[in-house]
């Protein structure tokens, strides 16, 4: 969903001479708000139901995606480390501690055993609830029915795992090329937190360089690690591997309301707040509109919806036609939202937070020059400038790149005189401005 190169939305009244003043808006297109609509495991009905009726309600989503399960990928789910048989029969005579939690976890679903994996995902929950005594327990335990035999032969996969089938790279790059993101949500969906540092860094590594090898760079923006986790030491990794993750996101200036916070956005002296909500089979939709209200209501919030099974498939399965109430419900406030995808709004913060904004008007012209740090091959999104013009400009034509439009200015009641809004791309050519 490609966006137009400076589309005008309105001009207001003014009082005072121009004094060539810009700023950029918070939100792209001068919006209220900004919403992603994201989606958790990549499971066959969020594409077969949930993405239609996206494409009808034109709002780009973001899905992270489980790799290893989709036919073709190149890398799947594997234990790097030591023989499984030599860990085994250490833990006859070394007990599971906090130096080995964590190799011996890594291994549990690698046994070629059916039940193992259980306990390594109780065990991943616990270290991620702070419990890491009581999973030191679970592993011990583990390890003492592995020696006993009380397990049968065989492959286990997660439910996530098992129920992300459906889909090919071919059928991604389609809905990719449609406007929707793509991102990781690991190789295996594992538990992090209670993987050592091999195994965790194959999965973040892994996983993106897969998405790289089908997608392109720009889908290895994103990322999220299973269960929301927000594991410090899981972090310290996750943060060199993927540019955004919606686990966590550490900014000076955004205060963050993770799916786990009961919180409302309340009051802040951050400049954007990210407000991450959790739908499912026991979220009433009234409560699902109320974040939208929210987020209208206030100038400063970012509302992240995470979202899972669809129609029967993949976790608290959403029915198509709550969603389809719930999409037509947030189309209806367009007017104020930015509906984007988690890794846009994500580039539009951080490039307008670093920005460096010159505005002058010489001539009968205004030029605005944009720029910021950041990597330019990631931060390409355009932000959206409003730009203060003289009193006697009944229409505006607005150039960049040899690119131009003449805009015929609608009428709003702006505080410092008239202004028009529009979209400028940072690190390229000078804005020009003009009166016609």
């Amino acid at each position: 969903m490609k966006k137009l190169l400076l589309p005008a939305i309105a001009v207001s009244l003014f009082l005072n001479p121009c004094k060539a003043q810009t700023e950029i808006t918070r939100w792209q297109d001068g919006k209220k708000g900004a919403v992603s609509i994201t989606w958790d495991d990549g499971s066959i009905n969020q594409f077969k139901v949930a993405l239609p009726l996206l494409n009808r309600f034109k709002f780009p989503a973001t899905f992270f995606i489980i790799t290893g399960q989709i036919p073709g990928s190149q890398y799947q789910g594997k234990f790097i480390g030591r023989p499984v048989k030599e860990i085994i029969g250490e833990t006859a005579t070394v007990p599971t501690n906090k130096a080995n939690l964590f190799e011996r976890a890594s291994a549990a679903s690698y046994l070629g055993l059916v039940g193992p994996m259980d306990y390594y995902y109780n065990a991943g929950s616990l270290v991620d609830a702070g419990k890491t005594d009581e999973a030191v327990k679970l592993i011990d335990e583990l390890y003492k029915k592995v020696r006993n035999g009380e397990f049968k032969p065989g492959v286990q996969h997660n439910p996530e795992y098992m129920d992300a089938h459906g889909t090919t790279w071919n059928e991604i790059r389609k809905y990719a090329a449609q406007g929707h993101e793509f991102a990781s949500h690991m190789i295996t969906h594992p538990r992090l937190a209670i993987l050592d540092e091999p195994n965790m860094l194959y999965e973040m590594e892994k996983s993106k360089l897969e998405i790289l090898n089908h997608l392109g760079a720009r889908y290895t923006f994103s990322g999220e690690g299973p269960f929301g986790t927000e594991n410090e030491r899981v972090m310290e990794y996750a943060y060199k591997v993927y540019p955004a993750l919606r686990n966590r996101m550490p900014e000076p200036w955004l205060k963050e309301i993770t799916r786990g916070n009961k919180s409302n956005p309340g009051n802040t002296d951050k400049e954007y707040i990210q407000f991450q909500r959790g739908a499912t089979t026991k979220t009433p939709l009234p409560m699902m509109k109320a974040w939208v209200d929210t987020t209208v209501n206030k100038n400063n919030t970012w509302l992240v919806l995470t979202i899972h099974g669809v129609e029967g498939i993949g976790w608290e399965a959403l029915p198509k036609q709550e969603l389809d109430e719930y999409f037509t419900y947030i189309k209806a406030r367009q007017k104020n939202l930015w509906v984007a995808t988690f890794g846009d709004v994500t580039r539009y913060m951080r490039e307008r937070q670093s920005a460096k904004l010159q505005a002058k008007q010489v001539n009968g012209k205004i030029t605005v020059s944009l720029s910021h740090p950041l990597n330019k091959a990631m931060y390409n999104v355009p932000l959206t400038l409003k730009t203060y013009i003289p009193k006697k400009w009944k229409t505006v034509k607005i150039v960049q790149d040899g690119k131009s439009r003449v805009i015929k200015p609608a009428v709003a009641l702006g505080e410092k005189g008239a202004y028009v809004l529009y979209q400028a791309y940072p690190n390229s050519a000078q804005i020009t401005l003009s009166g016609i």
